[in-house]
């Protein structure tokens, strides 16, 4: 039979049970049970996760006035509205743009030789953006909105209400685009 030594003293046998002979088993249970208890039991201490404790940069408690700002900025409201104007801008920046490159802008079908004056042109590109601004516009808002409502539906926020918006978005543009041929 095999024989263990116990701290050098007396060769203890393998049928003896070692947990209950060794008395340093137990001061082992019983400190391990109390780390436990220090670690993740009813003993242990709150801490108080201050950035300045962890090292961060301190960061100071945000008054009335800035709390209710930023309840504001996160309203459906004022989201759609920042889509709506985002959209509006970035549109008409993209049709004058496309305007720009377009070679027939200012083209005259029935005199194809006439050299198009500048007034025409800017005509030209003034109505390619402002009908790219309100398409934008339309969608950024439809987008938002739906976004919106996904999340308080959901009760989630995280990235797949944009996706579900996305969807949701493209199906009404091509729903509609489909009622109008």
């Amino acid at each position: 039979m095999a024989t263990t030594v116990n701290s050098g003293n007396a060769p203890v046998s393998d049928t003896q049970s070692s947990t209950s002979a060794d008395p340093r088993y137990e001061g082992s249970t019983f400190q391990y049970s109390m780390l436990l208890e220090h670690l993740i039991g009813e003993k242990r201490p709150i801490k108080d996760l201050n950035p300045t404790v962890m090292g961060g940069l301190p960061n100071p408690m945000k008054t009335d006035d800035q709390k209710m700002i930023e309840r504001g900025m996160e309203s459906c409201a004022f989201k759609a509205v920042l889509a709506c104007v985002g959209g509006f801008v970035l549109g008409g920046a993209f049709g004058v743009f496309t305007a720009g490159i377009d070679t027939n802008v200012g083209f005259d079908p029935k005199d194809p030789m006439r050299t198009p004056t500048a007034r025409e042109v800017l005509k030209d590109m003034g109505q390619r953006g402002m009908s790219y601004a309100k398409n934008f516009a339309v969608i950024g808002a439809m987008f938002s909105c739906t976004e919106c409502i996904i999340e308080s539906h959901r009760g989630k926020s995280d990235w797949k209400n944009a996706v579900y918006s996305g969807c949701v978005t493209g199906g009404a543009i091509g729903f509609r685009g489909e009622l109008s041929t």
